[in-house]
């Protein structure tokens, strides 16, 4: 599946989109200055954590950096 296809707007001040593979565990973060990165070996619970709490960029920086591979693709 094409990653663009899973992607959902948020509201957020610094992340614009995100997505999820379940197959891969690829959470999928577009941020508002157009750089996407990908977040490897991402649980469905904790993308889902992401994407539902108060600030998602808060909970990004507190929980996905230092604890999930990832890399800017765009």
């Amino acid at each position: 599946m094409n990653y663009q296809e899973l992607m959902k707007p948020v509201i957020s001040s610094n992340i614009a989109e995100l997505g999820y593979d379940v197959n891969d565990e690829i959470v999928y973060v577009r941020f508002s200055n157009g750089t996407l990165y990908i977040y490897k070996g991402v649980p469905e619970y904790e993308f889902n954590a992401l994407r539902d709490a108060p600030s998602i960029g808060s909970y990004l920086h507190r929980n996905f950096k230092n604890v999930y591979a990832y890399e800017r693709i765009e």
